[in-house]
């Protein structure tokens, strides 16, 4: 069984190596690059589904182009890379297999030039000619096989339960030394496209300022540091981190004559974008939630929390105990809302039903028992019928949470004509700074929510205290 095992191994490293594109190194892969490419594919098909694409065309072939510009003269310039601009107001980009390259709407606000946009997409292309998403796949399945074989060898079955914990605990993101190598790559393609390398160092104080300010926000409300957010170019690192000015040192040397930052230019293509959440995907407004496109809205208890993703709203208390998630669905058989949920819960028992009719909606409610009871929901309105599913985690009992639940479920109806000026999103505008003219001046009578200064000063790149200058184009929300 050793020889086994011994065999196995050698097979592994003598198959598994090959030269990386950027680096020139060998690295550790079992998978060819025809299987990249497919692997990606399918990935990008899942990833538009869970992340709807922002319907702005103009504003996604700007995008690409900036991306193509960039990849171009990147180690792996044959790739037919995709650049897509995600409809969420997350801060974060990220890049698939074979070069599908995403990046939030969220994370667009808050850059200040072209040549910073270009900074982000670089370095997820870097990701991408660097091959990390591979070498992370290979090395889970290595581990993987490692404990099959030892497993074999032994006849220690749980061996490949320690292998696994091991490996997953190796390649669990894709770690500093990657982030690095990304930063200093994505930095060349900058310089070698006519970009400021500089962009890569604007945008790690850029994203260092949104941490500093999640951190206040958390402190004021008395709640815990936040988890950090985009994984890239911040992520472990200050502006004036030795290791990330080491890396970025090759691509300084390769920028010739001027180098490009357009920021009017950028900033002219950001006018309009919405900010926070948009109307395609509904819209936030303190405990109530307005879709104009759906025609609805409802209500969430105080203190409750929302997450609006492309396949579900989700409400959750503070301490994530509780949660409530809504999912359009489809009914062809034109079923009433009663026999629709009874097929929606498959087998289960249903008791507790109750017929609802709110807002001329029909719809109908019950409870599936046992240990980890849930109350269910669905309600038809027009086209559209709505299923809410909602359950306590832990030792709590449903009653405990039951009442808040049904208040959500019956708050659902369509917008009154009033409401739909609240369905619409706040959005981005440029002004021209005048002789005099404060950020706190500007800040007054802003509808942005919570600390509209300290917005205004993170969007600007002026957080925590700066000041704009004369003629400086700014961003405003209105």
């Amino acid at each position: 069984m050793i020889v086994r095992v011994l065999l196995l191994l050698m097979l592994l490293q003598l198959t598994a190596c090959a030269v990386n594109p950027a680096t020139g190194r060998s690295n550790f892969v079992m998978m060819s690059e025809q299987q990249e490419l497919d692997l990606g594919r399918r990935y990008n098909q899942q990833i538009l589904k869970e992340n709807p694409r922002y319907a702005d065309e103009k504003l996604q072939a700007y995008v690409q182009q900036v991306g193509e510009r960039v990849a171009k003269s990147s180690h792996r310039a044959q790739l037919a890379y995709q650049f897509t601009v995600v409809d969420s107001p997350d801060i974060n980009a990220f890049a698939l297999p074979g070069g599908y390259i995403y990046i939030h709407r969220g994370l667009l606000a808050y850059l200040s030039s072209e040549a910073e946009l270009a900074a982000v997409l670089g370095h997820e292309v870097g990701h991408v000619t660097a091959r990390h998403s591979v070498q992370q796949q290979s090395q889970s399945t290595a581990w993987g096989l490692l404990g099959q074989a030892v497993a074999i060898g032994t006849g220690v079955g749980a061996a490949a339960d320690v292998t696994g914990v091991v490996g997953n605990a190796f390649v669990r993101g894709y770690g500093r030394d990657m982030e690095l190598e990304a930063d200093g790559l994505g930095a060349q393609y900058l310089a070698r496209s006519g970009y400021d390398p500089q962009a890569m160092i604007e945008v790690v104080k850029v994203l260092k300022n949104q941490e500093d300010f999640s951190r206040d926000q958390a402190a004021a409300r008395g709640e815990a540091q936040p988890a950090g957010g985009y994984h890239g170019l911040f992520d472990t690192h200050p502006d004036n981190d030795r290791r990330l000015q080491q890396v970025l040192g090759p691509a300084r040397a390769l920028a010739t004559g001027r180098q490009e930052v357009n920021r009017e230019v950028f900033l002219k293509r950001l006018g309009g974008l919405p900010f926070g959440d948009s109307a395609e995907t509904g819209v936030r407004r303190g405990q109530r939630f307005y879709h104009a496109d759906l025609n609805f809205t409802l209500t969430f208890p105080k203190g409750w929390s929302l997450l609006n993703r492309a396949d579900a709203l989700i409400g959750h208390t503070e301490d994530q105990q509780a949660f409530i998630a809504m999912t359009l669905e489809d009914n062809p058989q034109q079923l009433s809302p009663a026999e629709l949920l009874r097929q929606r819960v498959g087998g289960q028992r249903l008791v507790a039903g109750v017929e609802l009719q709110q807002a001329g909606l029909k719809g109908y409610s019950a409870v599936i028992p046992g240990n980890a009871a849930k109350r269910v929901a669905l309600i038809q309105h027009g086209p559209q019928v709505y299923l809410f599913v909602a359950a306590v985690r832990g030792r709590a009992s449903l009653e405990s949470q039951d009442e808040q639940f049904l208040s959500v479920i019956k708050s659902f109806r369509p917008m009154t004509r009033a409401e739909r000026k609240e369905a619409q999103p706040l959005r981005l505008h440029m002004v021209k700074v005048k002789p005099g003219q404060t950020i706190e001046a500007l800040a007054k009578g802003s509808k942005l929510p919570g600390d509209a200064l300290k917005t205004l000063r993170l969007l600007n790149n002026l957080y925590p205290s700066g000041q704009p200058r004369a003629g400086d184009w700014l961003k405003v929300v209105r």
